[in-house]
């Protein structure tokens, strides 16, 4: 094993616990920005919070959590969304010794009776009434349960009004005494299939990775002279959301908070907020191109903007090459474009995030090398990067000057990675978690001699570099015997602007097949834009027109995804559905993935009928079954 990354490998070891951070802010710069927050959800003000007047709200808070009877190892579970009380509470949390549950606000009745229950918590946090009601529907069978504060009704209020009578030393004395390999979080994974099982995270695996990136990274996210600014939007309830919220208080960051992921919510709070880093997932990333799309050709600026984006991702694979020793970089013809569009159209596209946003980080899954180029080429480096709720959030990361587009950069100083000769990556560091709660067989499963098992496939290159192919529980294979990682062509169909989700199925079947779901506000936009029909007087005719021209678009858009992989790979048949995977209807986890099983369950009948429309006896005879799917289907549901 060798460490590839460029960083430094010594970071100061932690001596204590994670609520250390906000009392060692203080201490080492009192005034200093630490968080903003706006007074009502509405306003697009933005007021700092010093690092002293967050530390005394942790006191504070901490004071009224000793008063209420939660003590060193009590368990209390937050259900709320990305906002300011979080920071505070699971801040407090820490410094009482107690450890953090974190739920995801939207989860079902069974799924919050089911957390609470296997990690024993004594108190829920949740936000509004509709979630104190999904709590209460569920008490009777949680003896341990001792409270339920709601955030909305003034909780926190109330918690610091009881603990006026606690001293501050007693707050000192427990934070003092609580350990870097202790508890911190148990985070409960996403529940793809089966229960979700909960992580033992320690204090020291959330900060290990946390003080490494800082180490040889902080230094990227702003420009020289600038204290960095993050906004926090993903949910705090999954672990790449903690690890931001862990990176900004530990790194002296300014953290803003936006509880809604609506378009509308997020695209103003970028602009009004103005970070100079965004952490976000794949799919964030996606909607933005193809807003930035939609808005340039509803302004009649379509072919303008593509003209861009190709330049943009030109000169980033010119760049890269450049940086990696592998060429001279961009020429002088594509240095002149892209200045023009620089002046023109990039400095735009950099507005509408705020205008100060200099890098990102996308995790949660591979970004496109596609759409990687694009953000690098309009002035945006993605670092893109891999880490699980096993990991504590980060395993790899992109070196500085040496990023390679395409993979998830380089192991950690510190973090060992290995291929199995399955594929399967293997990790192992200070950053891997102490195993399953009240599951020791599968917490043997997963740590094998001291490695993880991650579950994930992938390679190394010869410098050490990490490409993801996929999920070892996702690949298809089929009645002839090939295995499909769905992970490339899946991303490959979600950079049509059309497709919103897609999921390659094929098990046990003759070729490989595909569900589609469509991007609503493209397709509205998309159906506008349309020319009339003038010899097609009948709204029957224009609308089997228009769905005849839909079926085309999609069946082009499965043709571009299947030019990247092998025949036997290929999508050979697919179907449009008419509503998306949500999590309403149980067939996305809340942290955005596919429940493939349950949509293969839930659309068995669809897939059936999908594989029968186009099975046809076969025009010759011979071993290869793939003959008789020649073409891709476009069958619409």
């Amino acid at each position: 094993m060798r460490d590839f990354a460029l960083a430094p490998p010594t970071v100061s070891p932690l001596t204590g616990g994670l609520a250390d951070s906000v009392f060692d802010a203080a201490a080492h710069d009192p005034a200093l920005p630490l968080i903003a927050r706006r007074s009502t959800p509405a306003s697009h003000a933005w007021e700092e919070v010093t690092a002293i007047q967050v530390r005394e709200e942790v006191v504070e808070l901490a004071k009224g959590l000793i008063a209420s009877g939660i003590t060193p190892g009590h368990r209390v579970a937050i259900m709320a969304r990305t906002r300011y009380e979080w920071t505070v509470l699971s801040h407090a949390l820490w410094a009482v010794g107690a450890e953090l549950v974190p739920i995801y606000p939207t989860s079902s009745r069974e799924q919050v009776a089911w957390i609470l229950r296997d990690a024993d918590c004594v108190a829920v946090v949740v936000e509004d009434e509709q979630a104190v009601m999904t709590v209460g529907s569920v008490c009777g069978t949680l003896p341990r349960l001792r409270h339920v504060w709601q955030l909305d009704a003034g909780a926190l209020q109330d918690l610091v009004a009881r603990g006026a009578f606690i001293p501050t030393t007693t707050v000192d004395s427990l934070r003092r005494i609580v350990l870097p390999d202790s508890t911190a979080i148990i985070a409960y994974t996403s529940g793809t299939t089966g229960h979700p099982m909960g992580c033992a995270l320690t204090h020291r695996s959330l900060a290990a990775s946390c003080d490494v990136l800082l180490k040889g990274w902080r230094h990227t996210v702003a420009p020289p002279g600038e204290q960095p600014s993050v906004l926090a939007f993903l949910p705090f309830s999954h672990v790449y959301g903690m690890l931001v919220q862990s990176l900004c208080v530990r790194g002296g960051m300014v953290m803003g908070h936006e509880p809604d992921m609506s378009e509308a919510a997020l695209a103003a709070s970028l602009r009004s907020f103005r970070p100079t880093y965004l952490c976000a997932v794949p799919s964030i990333f996606e909607k933005i191109y193809k807003n930035f799309l939609r808005a340039s050709q509803e302004a009649g600026r379509g072919t303008l903007f593509e003209r861009a984006a190709e330049t943009a991702r030109d000169f980033a694979a010119a760049q890269e090459r450049q940086r990696l020793g592998e060429g001279p970089g961009p020429g002088f013809d594509l240095r002149l474009q892209h200045a023009l569009y620089e002046r023109t159209v990039y400095r735009k596209l950099r507005a509408a995030l705020g205008g100060r946003v200099c890098r990102a980080t996308s995790g949660g899954s591979p970004l496109s090398r596609e759409l990687s180029f694009f953000y690098e080429g309009i002035g945006i480096f993605v670092n893109d990067g891999y880490g699980l709720t096993e990991t504590s959030g980060g395993i790899t990361a992109q070196p500085v000057g040496r990023e390679k587009t395409g993979t998830v950069g380089q192991p950690l100083p510190g973090t060992d990675v290995m291929v199995a000769d399955d594929g399967e990556i293997l990790v192992r560091g200070p950053s891997v978690f102490q195993g399953y709660i009240n599951d020791e067989a599968a917490t043997r499963a997963a740590l094998r001699g001291g490695w993880l098992a991650t579950g994930d496939l992938g390679r190394l290159d010869s410098e050490g570099y990490l490409t993801i192919t996929g999920r070892k529980k996702d690949i298809v294979i089929t009645s002839s015997g090939k295995s499909v990682a769905p992970a490339a062509l899946e991303q490959r169909l979600r950079m049509h602007p059309l497709i919103h989700q897609a999921v390659v199925v094929g098990d046990n079947r003759p070729c490989v097949g595909a569900l589609i779901t469509l991007d609503p506000d493209f397709l509205a936009f998309w159906r506008g834009s349309l020319a009339p029909q003038r010899d097609t007087p009948s709204r029957e005719a224009r609308e089997a027109r228009e769905e005849n021209t839909l079926r085309e678009e999609i069946a082009r858009a499965v043709a571009a995804a299947n030019s990247t992989v092998s025949r036997s790979e290929s999508i050979r048949v697919f179907r449009v559905l008419a509503e998306p995977f949500d999590q309403s209807n149980g067939l996305l986890t809340p942290s955005m993935k596919l429940r493939r099983d349950a949509i293969v369950r839930h659309y068995a009948l669809e897939i059936d009928a999908m594989y029968q429309a186009r099975s046809r006896s076969p025009r010759q005879s011979g071993p290869d079954e793939l003959s008789r799917w020649d073409e891709a289907d476009n069958v619409f549901r």
